[in-house]
């Protein structure tokens, strides 16, 4: 069991390699359950960084499934899957005037290392066949092959000043839903 300030959840953690996933879900998941996929974003999830949305995206997320039954898929690729440490890195160079993607070519990296096979493995695990995906990344919805996609729901949040940029970028470049 898991209370907390969104609502009262179960929670449990898989392994793969050396990152371990929660999977935060409600009793009940009915036989359409809301899904988030959420990558985890330090800055953001935990500290309350105005440079991304991802923050508030989780708080959104867990509000929606505790009011609509669902689960949360916290996958452990910080920085779009290039680490802390490179994450950070990123964000001096975006300080210096690169934009999100710049500076992960800058470091070496593609553009998102994320990958969502261990989301697959979660789903069939709980022998879930067909969701309603809250999600902005088209990537996202192309990465789940084995389950029913019912419905896309838009997670858009206010920008502020420190993130509108980066926003416009995941729109104009990565495709998102914004």
């Amino acid at each position: 069991m898991l209370p907390s300030k969104f609502g009262e959840f179960q929670i449990q953690v898989f392994a793969q390699d050396d990152k371990e996933h929660l999977v935060i879900f409600t009793k009940e998941l009915g036989d359409t359950p809301l899904l988030r996929m959420h990558s985890e974003c330090l800055t953001g999830d935990a500290i309350g960084s105005l440079k991304c949305d991802c923050g508030d995206q989780l708080e959104y997320a867990l509000k929606m499934i505790d009011r609509e039954n669902g689960m949360l898929i916290y996958l452990r690729q910080e920085g779009r899957g290039i680490g802390l440490l490179n994450k950070i890195n990123a964000y001096a160079l975006q300080d210096n005037g690169l934009n999100t993607i710049e500076a992960n070519h800058q470091l070496g990296f593609k553009t998102d290392e994320r990958t969502y096979e261990i989301a697959e493995f979660i789903l069939e695990y709980y022998q879930i066949k067909k969701i309603r995906l809250l999600t902005n990344n088209p990537a996202k919805l192309s990465a789940l092959k084995d389950v029913q996609i019912i419905e896309q729901i838009p997670i858009i949040m206010e920008s502020n000043s420190h993130n509108k940029e980066y926003l416009k970028i995941k729109k104009d470049d990565l495709g998102h839903l914004l």
